[in-house]
Protein backbone atom coordinates (compact mmCIF):
# COMPACT_ATOMS: atom_id res chain seq x y z
CA UNK A 1 0.00 0.00 0.00
CA UNK A 2 1.20 3.48 -0.84
CA UNK A 3 1.17 6.20 1.83
CA UNK A 4 -1.30 9.11 1.96
CA UNK A 5 1.32 11.83 1.37
CA UNK A 6 2.68 10.08 -1.73
CA UNK A 7 -0.85 9.41 -2.99
CA UNK A 8 -1.80 13.07 -2.55
CA UNK A 9 1.32 14.27 -4.36
CA UNK A 10 0.84 11.86 -7.27
CA UNK A 11 -2.79 12.95 -7.57
CA UNK A 12 -1.53 16.56 -7.85
CA UNK A 13 0.90 15.40 -10.53
CA UNK A 14 -1.90 13.77 -12.52
CA UNK A 15 -3.62 17.17 -12.55
CA UNK A 16 -0.37 18.89 -13.59
CA UNK A 17 0.18 16.44 -16.45
CA UNK A 18 -3.37 16.89 -17.74
CA UNK A 19 -2.91 20.67 -17.55
CA UNK A 20 0.30 20.24 -19.57
CA UNK A 21 -1.69 18.37 -22.19
CA UNK A 22 -4.25 21.21 -22.32
CA UNK A 23 -1.47 23.78 -22.64
CA UNK A 24 0.15 21.96 -25.56
CA UNK A 25 -3.24 21.51 -27.26
CA UNK A 26 -3.81 25.25 -26.93
CA UNK A 27 -0.41 25.90 -28.48
CA UNK A 28 -1.23 23.48 -31.29
CA UNK A 29 -4.44 25.37 -32.06
CA UNK A 30 -2.49 28.66 -32.00
CA UNK A 31 -0.03 27.30 -34.55
CA UNK A 32 -2.78 25.88 -36.78
CA UNK A 33 -4.40 29.31 -36.99
CA UNK A 34 -1.02 30.69 -38.09
CA UNK A 35 -0.70 28.01 -40.82
CA UNK A 36 2.27 26.40 -39.12
CA UNK A 37 1.16 22.78 -39.34
CA UNK A 38 4.57 21.40 -38.31
CA UNK A 39 4.65 23.42 -35.11
CA UNK A 40 1.01 22.41 -34.53
CA UNK A 41 1.95 18.76 -35.06
CA UNK A 42 4.86 18.95 -32.61
CA UNK A 43 2.75 20.54 -29.85
CA UNK A 44 -0.20 18.22 -30.49
CA UNK A 45 2.07 15.20 -30.09
CA UNK A 46 3.46 16.80 -26.96
CA UNK A 47 -0.12 17.05 -25.67
CA UNK A 48 -0.58 13.31 -26.35
CA UNK A 49 2.65 12.54 -24.48
CA UNK A 50 1.56 14.54 -21.45
CA UNK A 51 -1.72 12.65 -21.33
CA UNK A 52 0.17 9.34 -21.38
CA UNK A 53 2.28 10.64 -18.49
CA UNK A 54 -0.90 11.42 -16.54
CA UNK A 55 -2.18 7.92 -17.28
CA UNK A 56 1.10 6.37 -16.12
CA UNK A 57 0.62 8.08 -12.73
CA UNK A 58 -3.10 7.19 -12.73
CA UNK A 59 -2.42 3.51 -13.40
CA UNK A 60 0.39 3.46 -10.84
CA UNK A 61 -1.90 4.70 -8.07
CA UNK A 62 -4.51 2.10 -8.96
CA UNK A 63 -1.88 -0.67 -9.05
CA UNK A 64 -0.82 0.37 -5.54
CA UNK A 65 -4.41 0.26 -4.27
CA UNK A 66 -4.70 4.03 -3.88
CA UNK A 67 -7.60 6.31 -4.71
CA UNK A 68 -7.30 8.52 -7.78
CA UNK A 69 -8.76 11.99 -7.21
CA UNK A 70 -9.29 14.05 -10.35
CA UNK A 71 -9.69 17.79 -9.84
CA UNK A 72 -10.55 20.80 -11.98
CA UNK A 73 -8.06 21.61 -14.74
CA UNK A 74 -7.32 25.30 -15.23
CA UNK A 75 -7.78 26.65 -18.76
CA UNK A 76 -4.46 27.37 -20.50
CA UNK A 77 -3.23 30.51 -22.21
CA UNK A 78 -4.38 30.84 -25.85
CA UNK A 79 -2.32 33.69 -27.33
CA UNK A 80 1.40 34.26 -27.80
CA UNK A 81 3.46 36.91 -29.58
CA UNK A 82 5.39 34.49 -31.79
CA UNK A 83 7.12 31.11 -31.99
CA UNK A 84 9.97 32.22 -29.72
CA UNK A 85 7.51 33.18 -26.98
CA UNK A 86 5.74 29.82 -27.30
CA UNK A 87 8.96 27.82 -27.03
CA UNK A 88 10.23 30.01 -24.19
CA UNK A 89 7.02 29.12 -22.36
CA UNK A 90 7.46 25.45 -23.27
CA UNK A 91 10.97 25.39 -21.83
CA UNK A 92 9.88 27.20 -18.66
CA UNK A 93 6.91 24.88 -18.31
CA UNK A 94 9.08 21.78 -18.68
CA UNK A 95 11.46 23.15 -16.03
CA UNK A 96 8.45 23.57 -13.72
CA UNK A 97 7.38 19.97 -14.41
CA UNK A 98 10.95 18.83 -13.69
CA UNK A 99 10.75 20.56 -10.29
CA UNK A 100 7.43 18.81 -9.60
CA UNK A 101 8.95 15.42 -10.47
CA UNK A 102 11.96 16.12 -8.27
CA UNK A 103 9.57 16.98 -5.43
CA UNK A 104 7.85 13.60 -5.91
CA UNK A 105 11.24 11.86 -5.71
CA UNK A 106 11.98 13.77 -2.50
CA UNK A 107 8.64 12.67 -1.00
CA UNK A 108 9.27 9.06 -2.04
CA UNK A 109 12.71 9.22 -0.42
CA UNK A 110 11.33 10.78 2.79
CA UNK A 111 8.55 8.18 2.94
CA UNK A 112 11.02 5.35 2.16
CA UNK A 113 8.69 4.39 -0.70
CA UNK A 114 11.13 2.49 -2.89
CA UNK A 115 8.49 1.39 -5.40
CA UNK A 116 7.43 4.98 -6.10
CA UNK A 117 11.05 6.11 -6.23
CA UNK A 118 11.78 3.41 -8.81
CA UNK A 119 8.77 4.38 -10.95
CA UNK A 120 9.67 8.08 -10.72
CA UNK A 121 13.15 7.54 -12.16
CA UNK A 122 11.51 7.07 -15.57
CA UNK A 123 10.06 10.59 -15.24
CA UNK A 124 13.37 12.06 -14.04
CA UNK A 125 15.03 10.77 -17.21
CA UNK A 126 12.09 11.83 -19.40
CA UNK A 127 12.34 15.41 -18.15
CA UNK A 128 15.99 15.63 -19.21
CA UNK A 129 14.85 14.81 -22.75
CA UNK A 130 11.84 17.16 -22.58
CA UNK A 131 13.97 20.14 -21.54
CA UNK A 132 16.68 19.36 -24.11
CA UNK A 133 14.15 19.16 -26.97
CA UNK A 134 12.49 22.45 -26.00
CA UNK A 135 15.87 24.16 -25.58
CA UNK A 136 17.06 22.96 -29.01
CA UNK A 137 13.99 24.30 -30.82
CA UNK A 138 14.07 27.57 -28.87
CA UNK A 139 17.73 28.13 -29.77
CA UNK A 140 17.03 27.41 -33.45
CA UNK A 141 14.17 29.92 -33.39
CA UNK A 142 16.40 32.54 -31.79
CA UNK A 143 19.09 31.90 -34.43
CA UNK A 144 16.75 32.62 -37.32
CA UNK A 145 15.37 35.75 -35.59
CA UNK A 146 11.91 35.58 -37.19
CA UNK A 147 13.17 34.91 -40.72
CA UNK A 148 10.20 33.47 -42.64
CA UNK A 149 12.28 30.95 -44.57
CA UNK A 150 13.86 29.73 -41.34
CA UNK A 151 10.44 29.40 -39.68
CA UNK A 152 9.23 27.33 -42.65
CA UNK A 153 12.32 25.07 -42.45
CA UNK A 154 11.74 24.40 -38.76
CA UNK A 155 8.01 23.93 -39.43
CA UNK A 156 8.80 21.22 -41.98
CA UNK A 157 11.19 19.54 -39.57
CA UNK A 158 8.61 19.53 -36.76
CA UNK A 159 5.98 18.11 -39.13
CA UNK A 160 7.92 14.83 -39.27
CA UNK A 161 7.45 14.08 -35.55
CA UNK A 162 5.24 11.07 -34.84
CA UNK A 163 3.63 10.02 -31.58
CA UNK A 164 5.25 7.13 -29.76
CA UNK A 165 3.92 6.16 -26.34
CA UNK A 166 7.22 6.06 -24.50
CA UNK A 167 5.48 5.11 -21.24
CA UNK A 168 4.94 1.59 -22.58
CA UNK A 169 7.78 -0.90 -22.40
CA UNK A 170 8.55 -2.99 -25.47
CA UNK A 171 6.96 -6.00 -23.75
CA UNK A 172 3.66 -4.13 -23.30
CA UNK A 173 3.18 -2.84 -26.87
CA UNK A 174 1.15 -5.78 -28.19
Amino acid sequence: MIGKKMTDEINKQINAEIYSSYLYLSMSAYFMLRNLAGFANWTKIQAQEELTHAMKFYNYLLERGAKVVLTTIEGPKTEWKDEVEVFSEILNHEKKVTALIHNLVNVATEEKDHASNSMLQWFVNEQVEEEANAEKILQELKMIAGNGFGILMIDRELASRVFVDSTQSAANTN
